[in-house]
């Protein structure tokens, strides 16, 4: 079973039709859905028909019940703490299909004292780096970590944020990464750019690194080889890209665990990145 720890909230998705009119109206098309990288792992490995638990903090009202059930529907195992109010994240998708999000994480990042059962049955915990920044998230999710690690549960890191880990700094972001004992590191071009050549095999204890290009090839790096360029999946149309590193993460971490190499691994992470983007085009149309 693949877990991952962190975010389960509301995506408020404002596509926009026209450049943004300040201080005055702007035509856009405005939807509700799941959301949270976590969460988004998770969905995207049970449509892959894998084991997936989503390990959380939701709010104690309707919008956490909703979030919840749209998990389970899924499939998805889910082992969720109620307590206080919903997060929600509105994500504006421009024309292109860029993303720009503005996030309330609200009771997401008040999870504290973890229970080692969450980790009963898996093989992977998956740790996006946003369950490293507020605490006690921050606590119970290092915490996760080193027992994942006593237990011979492989951890698995993505970097999700630039903008985090530029207000860390790259020498303290790199230190908290290194810190969980990751047998994988994922990151993308921006958040590679701001991480530097710390983000390398040799500076995180000999982890597979995989820096992701959307549509362009992903690098996987591995120690004492040369690294590999895995191409992407064109994917025609494309209206919004939101959680297509999410499933990225997905599709690699369940053919690692199924015994695929990591340049193997990277492929089906395509795959599997290419149809959350299909669907996520087609709900925007």
């Amino acid at each position: 079973m693949l877990g991952a720890v962190g975010d389960l909230v509301e995506d408020v998705v404002v596509h926009l039709l026209e450049s943004v009119n300040a201080a005055s109206d702007t035509r856009s098309v405005v939807s509700r859905r799941r959301g949270g990288s976590a969460a988004n792992v998770v969905e995207a490995a049970c449509l892959e028909r894998a084991r997936a638990r989503f390990i959380g903090q939701v709010g104690n009202d309707a919008t956490g019940r909703w979030l919840t059930e749209q998990l389970e529907e899924v499939g998805a195992d889910v082992a969720v703490r109620w307590m206080g109010r919903s997060g929600t994240i509105i994500v504006l998708v421009d024309p292109s299909g860029e993303r720009t999000m503005l996030a309330d994480r609200a009771t997401c990042i008040e999870l504290r004292d973890p229970d080692p059962i969450w980790l009963d049955g898996l093989l992977t915990l998956h740790i996006p780096y946003y369950s490293l920044v507020g605490e006690p998230l921050a606590t119970t999710t290092a915490t996760l970590a080193r027992w994942a690690n006593e237990r011979g549960i492989r951890v698995s890191v993505d970097a999700s944020s630039a903008a985090l880990l530029q207000h860390d700094g790259a020498e303290q972001a790199l230190a908290r990464i290194a810190g969980l004992g990751p047998h994988v590191v994922l990151a993308n071009e921006l958040e590679a750019e701001v991480l530097g050549p710390g983000l390398h095999p040799d500076r995180l204890g000999g982890a597979v690194v995989v820096v992701k290009h959307g549509a362009q090839p992903a690098v996987v790096m591995q120690p004492g080889l040369a690294p590999v360029e895995v191409p992407a999946l064109v994917v025609p149309g494309v209206r919004d890209t939101t959680g297509a590193g999410d499933a990225f993460a997905a599709g690699f971490l369940i053919a690692v665990a199924d015994g695929a190499d990591p340049v193997a691994a990277a492929v089906h992470g395509h795959e599997v990145a290419a149809a959350a983007v299909q669907r996520a085009s087609v709900r925007a149309d």
